[in-house]
């Protein structure tokens, strides 16, 4: 069962959100906070798989409430779901170390494969921010900033191992440790050390980064 805290300071909203998740028998929401602050408390008493976050909260908005949660408590996991898909909050979120992004204009589908993804391990963004999101890379860079952003993630991808390029592939394909443990034929603990190892070698902080310089390097379509 994959326990979730939902936090949305429109009540409404949370019981639209909360009916989707129930739709899947192995999701229950444990707790709802209407505020960052509250969140951040629940989420301490009641250490969920995933905390599901609004961006705009009041006393403490989503992406402090998601520092915090990620600092805190390692064991769960961070998602927003949020209205808002401007780049600096996407930045500011995967920066801070939320591992799903999602949008409530999405389909229900989505927000519950984004849910069983970040609680998996895996990351997940909406398809709309992830194609905002890699197409605004390099805006506003000169000619040839793609070519360059291609180079860079491919010159830090050469300190790995090959089977450690193997593994940030399927990373970079939204695969969880044991999608990638079955796809490899490796035991799960091994998967971790390795996307441990890699997250390390890259100076990354979580999986969504690892993933963007996997698409970048073009490990993600190698498999």
């Amino acid at each position: 069962m994959i326990r979730i805290l939902l936090a949305d300071d429109e009540a409404m909203v949370r019981a639209g959100v909360r009916a989707i998740l129930a739709s899947d028998a192995g999701i229950e929401v444990v707790a709802e906070a209407g505020d960052g602050h509250e969140a951040v408390e629940l989420a301490r008493a009641h250490r969920p798989d995933v905390a599901l976050l609004d961006i705009r909260m009041p006393r403490l908005d989503g992406l402090a409430a998601a520092e915090e949660i990620v600092r805190t408590l390692p064991g769960t996991a961070v998602a927003m779901l949020t209205t808002f898909s401007e780049r600096a909050y996407v930045a500011r979120a995967l920066g801070g170390g939320a591992t799903g992004f999602l949008l409530k204009s999405g389909d229900p589908y989505e927000l519950i494969a984004g849910v069983r993804a970040v609680a998996a391990g895996a990351a997940f963004l909406s398809p709309k921010v992830a194609r905002d999101l890699l197409d605004g890379l390099g805006a506003g860079a000169p000619d040839g900033g793609r070519l360059g952003r291609e180079a860079a993630a491919r010159a830090r991808v050469a300190v790995l191992s090959p089977r450690e390029r193997e593994v940030l592939g399927l990373v970079g394909q939204g695969l969880s440790n044991p999608e990638i443990a079955a796809r490899l034929h490796l035991v799960e603990g091994t998967v971790k050390a390795y996307v441990s190892a890699v997250l390390e070698r890259l100076g990354v902080r979580n999986r969504v980064q690892a993933a963007i310089v996997a698409y970048e390097a073009g490990l993600a379509g190698e498999q």
